[in-house]
């Protein structure tokens, strides 16, 4: 039996994930920093991994409702009131997911139908043109650039929109190059949305994770758009908690409701223990959460330096925990670069073009590990690039 002639042709035409095949070569080294992989090096914090042992003692091993715990979806709109002055009500308009990228998926199978574009700026997240690939849509990438920090702008966007686009993709803090977006840029887009009638993604789970005088906006909370926006976070990577695969979407009733009809299909809930952490998460991780988001910064500014000085430009990044060189100097290209680095010098990075054809010339970072292991695998950096 040949398999292949059996399998869906839309799942064929998707290719593999272009971060995992390094760490899958990182994996069978030895002495191997990575700069690869996009999660804190922290433990989650006690207290929240204390709720969890404290529920297990408890007994609480059940299911919970599809939507997720009803303490939890308060507690998550009740914070958005609180920071955003955007208000949901956790009956509702709030679904607790299996990590923000099951989110993702749910959203793009609930509004989208056959043939329906989605735009996506890129660089970006490796999985938002699979999910819209996967639900039956076309996925339309729009390129940005690094003069202007890879921010994407009206303009860009007109380009690419047609009569079938229905969706807007947008991740800020971005994922791979740690931009972030204005209020002024983000109510550029909001005019963009409402001008074509579109549905706005917005992807925010790097929103706790800005830097200086930035301070996240909350796209839901900008005139008239929490009726388009589907709004997707999660617990990752602000509290350290990406091994327990929890998300949320916030949006109108009608979408909630549609996601929850296939997620109850598929996940039927998230698990009731990673629900209990989150709970805790909220209601007294933020000092925890302020405490890492201080070291990121450290690690940040170490890393900007060290590539700055090294002659690989780079803009500054401000927020979440990636940096995005631009390594086109030295002649390779972006795959060269990472391949050569690691073989070579035993430093896990990610070619930009793991992020869309935009990326060439450029790699992707993470400053979520130690001080030692960033400033270490600066100095073999520096000399893979001297020795070119």
């Amino acid at each position: 039996m040949i398999w292949q002639d059996y399998l869906s042709n839309t799942v064929q035409a998707t290719k593999h994930s272009g971060i995992r095949r390094f760490f899958d070569i990182a994996s069978t080294m030895d002495d191997v920093i990575s700069l690869g992989i996009g999660e804190p090096d922290f433990v989650t914090p006690w207290s929240i991994r204390e709720s969890c042992v404290y529920g297990l003692e408890r007994g609480y091993t059940s299911y919970t409702s599809n939507k997720g715990m009803f303490e939890l979806r308060h507690a998550i709109t009740h914070m958005y009131e609180k920071k955003f002055n955007v208000k949901y009500n956790p009956e509702t308009d709030a679904i607790v997911t299996v990590g923000v990228s099951e989110a993702v998926d749910l959203a793009m199978r609930a509004v989208i139908n056959p043939g329906d574009e989605v735009l996506i700026p890129e660089p970006c997240y490796v999985s938002y043109a699979a999910c819209a690939t996967l639900a039956g849509g076309k996925a339309v990438a729009v390129p940005t650039s690094f003069a202007n920090e890879f921010k994407v702008t009206p303009e860009d966007l007109e380009k690419y929109v047609t009569n079938k686009t229905k969706v807007l993709l947008i991740g800020y803090p971005n994922n791979p190059t740690g931009t972030v977006l204005e209020k002024n840029e983000l109510l550029a887009l909001a005019d963009f949305a409402k001008k074509h009638d579109l549905i706005v993604m917005s992807d925010e789970i790097y929103g706790d994770l800005t830097y200086g005088d930035k301070e996240h906006v909350c796209f839901s909370s900008l005139p008239d758009m929490q009726e388009r926006t589907i709004l997707l976070n999660g617990f990752s990577k602000a509290y350290a908690m990406t091994g327990w695969r929890l998300g949320y979407a916030l949006a109108p009733e009608p979408v909630i409701d549609a996601m929850n009809k296939i997620h109850q299909y598929s996940m039927i809930c998230a698990p009731i223990t990673a629900q209990i952490a989150g709970l805790e998460a909220i209601r007294n991780g933020e000092k925890h959460m302020k405490k890492m988001v201080a070291e990121y910064d450290r690690r940040r500014r170490l890393i900007y330096e060290g590539f700055t000085s090294m002659g690989l430009k780079c803009f500054e990044p401000k927020g979440a925990f990636y940096i995005f060189p631009n390594i086109s100097s030295t002649g390779l290209t972006s795959e060269e670069f990472a391949e050569q680095l690691l073989m070579r010098q035993h430093v896990a990075v990610i070619p930009g073009t793991a992020f869309g054809k935009c990326g060439e010339g450029f790699i992707r970072a993470s400053y979520a590990t130690s001080v030692d292991n960033i400033s270490a695998a600066l100095a073999r950096i520096k000399n893979f690039v001297e020795h070119l």
